[in-house]
């Protein structure tokens, strides 16, 4: 029997349209998941992060400007104090004892108050417990206050007879005919009750975001921490304390010395040397971001689900290039995208539309590469405008690129447009843009910047080759013809990156006074910035 087929061969099974179209819809939720998801993911990010280290500089901020103003009070108050003791030499021994004790009970800044002679003997103290009146002064930093014979305050020390940590705050006793009668001192126990402990003792305080802070000395000591057992542990080890000992204050993510990634905000006390560090610690970031991305999932995936549904329901109903053109004008929104090359479609309509989607395509790509290309030019001269100038500047200034710029205006030019009229002007601009074309390499970029002023970008060019170029586009405009009864000259600045200047703005701005120099002097001439 002859066999149906010819050949015996079955007919190939061709792909059924609405599947494949369920595939793609299918690959595009899930990739659109998941570029969602890592977008939301990275802007999350980066939005806490900020927030964080913003957050933890304002409060160091906030603290610093707390600790400074009490050390600002703190040494007014002993200058006052030692102001008031100027007499000592004849006030009741008494009464000095009964100033001291209002002294330290008032401001409760100091836990002991001692007045010391100029011969080093202790005269009074507060509290009277000290036990120290009568007696040679021996704490070196107090013999090294009375030495200066000037306001003091010393590192925070440790104690040798209590372990505690200390600060010494001291400030001169003179006489009314000044003579130096001594020092007036206060100790402040770090750890013991005082305003100061008062204010920024509570350390232990971490919330639950495990944000904390922590003080550091001009040394680079912790003098508070949450963890009392690491009290004056050597930090200065630390990225952020060695910002903080050069009197720096700001924000960065940093590892600490046990390897913890940290948001850190930092802010030096300008009063005492001191630094204040307020931390969060990067894993609670990722925990955020995770729970975000669960909670994203939970609310998204019900919608995709009833998306996925729709799109299989109404898949017979659509065709490739459709799906092809959504995709490629989806990417052209977000920014340029380059035309796929597309190959002939075995259906007809979609091949028409291939076609007719390449040919749409090309003339967008035209249009806007044509106006690309308006947008950066000037119009009346064909130079590169404003914009691109400093486009090209920024570039350049971003990849440190050293440069040249020459500025340089038409002498005169006011007296050309309101004696000759403005298109007489103009045909001068246009001979201008002529000129600097003629006269600079390859590489070299040159615009009107506005008006009769033009600027001139030489890469890689020192200001004494940049003069060299200026002065023969200013040699070849003045020898120039022109079909006016007068010379067309130009002042010329030049200013170079970076000797002159780190901004487009400092650069344009120091050619600029240099060109108003050249105007200065006699106009027609150049002038280089700072010369």
């Amino acid at each position: 029997m002859p066999r149906l087929g010819g050949a015996g061969q079955r007919p190939q099974k061709k792909l059924s349209l609405t599947l494949l179209l369920i595939g793609l819809v299918t690959l595009v939720v899930l990739l659109t998941s998941t570029i969602l998801l890592t977008a939301s993911y990275h802007s999350k990010k980066k939005s806490l992060i900020e927030t964080t280290l913003n957050l933890n500089q304002a409060n160091a901020d906030r603290m610093s400007r707390t600790m400074d103003s009490l050390f600002r009070s703190m040494r007014s108050s002993m200058a006052y104090s030692a102001d008031k003791l100027s007499r000592l030499d004849v006030l009741p021994s008494g009464e000095v004892d009964d100033y001291l004790e209002l002294m330290r009970k008032s401001s409760t800044y100091f836990n002991s108050i001692l007045l010391v002679g100029a011969d080093g003997i202790v005269r009074n103290t507060s509290p009277a417990t000290l036990g120290m009146e009568g007696k040679p002064i021996k704490s070196p930093w107090a013999l090294e206050a009375l030495g200066l014979k000037s306001p003091y305050l010393s590192e925070p020390y440790t104690a040798v007879s209590t372990g505690r940590m200390i600060i010494f705050m001291s400030e001169p006793v003179y006489a009314p005919d000044k003579h130096y009668l001594g020092q007036l001192g206060g100790t402040i126990y770090l750890q013991d009750n005082n305003i100061l402990n008062m204010i920024f003792g509570n350390t232990d305080d971490i919330d639950a975001s495990g944000s904390y802070y922590y003080i550091v000395s001009s040394s680079g000591h912790l003098l508070f921490h949450p963890d009392k057992e690491r009290i004056n542990e050597d930090v200065s080890g630390n990225e952020v304390v060695r910002e903080l000992m050069k009197g720096n204050s700001g924000q960065r993510e940093a590892l600490n010395l046990r390897g913890v990634q940290l948001l850190a905000g930092y802010s030096s006390v300008q009063a005492n040397g001191w630094g204040i560090v307020v931390v969060s610690p990067v894993s609670f970031i990722q925990k955020e971001l995770w729970s975000q991305i669960r909670t994203t999932l939970a609310y998204t995936l019900i919608p995709f689900a009833v998306l996925l549904l729709l799109a299989v329901l109404l898949a017979h109903q659509l065709a490739q290039p459709f799906v092809m053109l959504a995709d490629l004008m989806s990417r052209v929104g977000k920014g340029k995208a380059e035309l796929p090359e597309l190959k002939p479609h075995w259906n007809r309509e979609a091949d028409l539309l291939t076609k007719a989607v390449t040919i749409a395509w090309s003339n967008i790509q035209k249009h806007t590469d044509q106006l690309t290309q308006a947008a950066m030019t000037d119009i009346l001269t064909g130079l590169a405008n404003r914009r691109s100038l400093e486009l090209t500047m920024n570039q350049w200034i971003a990849a440190q690129f050293s440069f040249s710029v020459i500025v340089l205006d038409v002498d005169k030019f006011k007296f050309v447009n309101d004696t000759y009229g403005h298109l007489a002007g103009d045909e001068v601009l246009k001979q201008v843009a002529g000129i600097l074309k003629m006269s600079i390499r390859p590489g070299d970029v040159c615009c009107r910047y506005g008006g009769e002023e033009f600027v001139v970008l030489l890469p890689r060019t020192k200001p004494s080759d940049a003069y060299t170029v200026a002065e023969r586009i200013r040699k070849t405009l003045e020898a120039s013809e022109v079909p006016l009864a007068v010379k067309v000259t130009s002042s010329q600045g030049i200013a170079h990156y970076p000797s002159h200047g780190n901004t487009l703005e400092e650069l344009l701005q120091q050619a600029d006074r240099a060109m108003y120099s050249a105007k200065g002097r006699g106009r027609n001439r150049t002038v280089i910035a700072d010369e």
